[in-house]
């Protein structure tokens, strides 16, 4: 009669595969965790950023058309956020996922007064507009 030792070799191969394997999944989750992170900030930071260029470019074509002109402009965000603006440029502050914030400034040509306005998350209706008679532009958000 012949012992087999075949069995007990497959469940010492079964046994290392399940070590090896988790270890691997210790040491890669919590990387991909992280990184998922990061892709969802640098989404929402281009998000923002493509905004604003709607927003910049709207504030600089009511600027080139001169007075009586005006424009809307329909921003979507992911998540609310506070846009500055000055006569040279607007910029906007976007919190990362790890505290830090990233400030994004786009240069446009105005002659807006400093100021801001906050976008609510979802769609903003936005008015720039330079009234007939007035020497400064103003933007304004539209319920």
């Amino acid at each position: 009669m012949m012992i087999d030792d075949k069995g007990q070799i497959s469940l010492e191969y079964l046994l290392i595969f399940a070590v090896s394997l988790i270890l691997l999944i210790a040491f890669t989750l919590p990387l991909s965790q992280m990184a998922i992170e990061r892709t969802g900030d640098v989404s929402n930071a281009l998000n923002v950023k493509g905004e604003l260029s709607k927003l910049s470019g709207a504030i600089s074509q009511v600027y080139a058309e001169g007075q009586g002109s005006r424009q809307t402009v329909y921003l979507d965000v992911n998540k609310p956020v506070y846009v500055k603006i000055t006569n040279s440029y607007i910029s906007a502050s976007v919190k990362m996922s790890d505290g830090k914030s990233k400030t994004l400034t786009l240069n446009h040509n105005s002659n807006f007064a400093s100021g801001g306005i906050s976008l609510d998350k979802g769609e903003n209706k936005i008015i720039v507009e330079w009234p007939i008679g007035e020497e400064k532009m103003t933007l304004y958000k539209k319920y």
